[in-house]
């Protein structure tokens, strides 16, 4: 879907630009944007090799099963079904601990992870299970307290001051979490209902 949405947009701007005689530029803009894309590309895969190795080092020397033990609760009260020393537990904690830190392309590997074990444990199906559901609401929704990309982004493109979203960013993502995290509960009760109905 978000192909034809691509794509349409993108004809749209070439008919556009030719009905009112600025093809050129439409192709000097493509051509300009092509080469920033490359200039922040090499910026983030910075940013995400920096806090992806961080992160590691940081598994290495206990960081993360310290704090896997201290949002054990949070854990434990999102993913009921999950087994209480499962690797799965590891795998959510540091998906969170990177969201939370703002460094959502860290997050993502985790977050696959965690989703296939997720996966396993719910026996390979096809339908997602609740837990898998709330690991996706929650790595959208996400509360960040540090946007280390949204920063980077703004430094990029010469923001005088790129941190100055830190608070509108916290107030943004927890409102987001709290939402996802209330939908996500209800969801799962629903869905207990209707299996003890026999739906």
């Amino acid at each position: 879907m978000l192909n034809y949405l691509w794509g349409f947009m993108i004809l749209i701007g070439i008919v556009v630009g030719a009905l009112k005689g600025n093809i050129s530029e439409v192709g000097n803009s493509a051509i300009n944007s092509s080469k920033e894309a490359v200039s922040l590309c090499i910026t983030m895969l910075g940013v995400m090799a920096m806090w992806t190795g961080m992160m590691q080092v940081a598994k290495k020397c206990g960081l993360v099963a310290s704090f896997t033990k201290a949002l054990r609760p949070v854990i434990r009260f999102l993913f009921p079904d999950i087994p209480k020393d499962h690797i799965v537990n590891e795998y959510i904690a540091s998906n969170m601990i990177a969201n939370i830190l703002g460094l959502g392309w860290a997050a993502t590997p985790m977050g696959l992870m965690a989703m296939k074990e997720l996966k396993k444990l719910n026996g390979d199906r096809e339908v997602a299970s609740c837990d898998m559901c709330t690991l996706l609401i929650v790595n959208i929704s996400s509360l960040q307290l540090i946007p280390v990309n949204i920063i980077a982004y703004r430094s990029q493109y010469g923001s005088a001051n790129p941190a100055e979203i830190l608070m509108s960013g916290i107030i943004a993502t927890a409102i987001s979490t709290l939402v996802g995290v209330i939908f996500a509960v209800t969801a799962r009760k629903i869905s207990g209902m209707g299996r003890r109905n026999g739906r």
